[in-house]
């Protein structure tokens, strides 16, 4: 599936904005399920924060790379 890079970088900061929402939205409501807004706000930001991490790391690793070794 390809998706439009803009929306793709975009995806990792989307995922913490909702995490982050479900989590302030278990602690202000007072009603509803809690304990699932608790559990998809967590997820929301590890998800997040992994994506965002795993992506800063292959693109430090590409800059180090040399392609034209490959070449010789």
């Amino acid at each position: 599936m390809w998706i439009p890079r803009s929306l793709y970088e975009l995806l990792p900061y989307a995922y913490m904005v909702a995490g982050a929402a479900a989590l302030a939205a278990a602690f202000v409501g007072e009603h509803g399920p809690r304990g699932l807004l608790m559990l998809l706000g967590g997820l929301g930001l590890t998800v997040g924060l992994v994506l965002w991490m795993r992506r800063r790391e292959y693109r430090e690793n590409q800059a180090e790379y040399d392609s034209r070794s490959l070449d010789d």
